[in-house]
């Protein structure tokens, strides 16, 4: 499990930086379709998780790429630390972003999850999330919705659920 965190960082960061490059060269006539193929998506999230009965500080860093008008895939990953035991994620996704007339444009997508947990079994995750992404202006849009993920080899006597359902929100600004 040591360093799988690492070994992400070292795929996501080269192909951040593939996909800055690309989103520089779309940005300028695409900034005001978000969800156009070409355009990409780099994230760092910053936040809070609670596991175990512990409290985490959660970093991650996450990249995406629009391969048609509204269908992005990418990979995201994250480290929980603060706490033990040590925690970290990979997830690779797809999601689907509807063209509609107006600011407002629903998304569906589905996700895999696979999660090393110090001293414990490795935890595989499945899930789905659905909402809205409002387009703000030429280069920024808001997301709000709901996941839900199935953990598949979920162990009863270590986990409280096998299922969670969780909001999700999102500022995103273009460059």
């Amino acid at each position: 499990m040591k360093g799988v965190f690492n070994a992400a960082a070292r795929v996501t960061f080269p192909a951040m930086l593939l996909l800055l490059s690309v989103t520089a060269h779309a940005a300028s006539d695409s900034a005001s379709r978000p969800f156009a193929a070409g355009n990409a998506r780099l994230s760092v999230a910053f936040g809070g998780a609670a596991a175990f009965n512990r409290d985490y500080s959660v970093f991650g860093l996450g990249a995406a790429y629009f391969v048609a008008d509204g269908i992005e895939v990418g990979l995201d990953a994250e480290q929980w630390f603060g706490n033990s035991p040590h925690i970290e994620q990979v997830s690779p996704q797809i999601k689907v972003v509807v063209s509609t007339e107006g600011k407002i444009k629903p998304y569906v997508g589905a996700f895999y999850r696979r999660t090393y947990i110090e001293n414990y079994r490795d935890l595989d995750t499945v899930g789905g999330r659905a909402g809205v992404y409002v387009v703000a202006g030429r280069n920024m849009y808001f997301g709000a919705g709901l996941a839900q993920d199935v953990h598949l080899n979920c162990d009863r006597t270590v986990y409280a659920s096998c299922l969670e359902t969780f909001p999700e929100l999102l500022v995103a600004v273009m460059f």
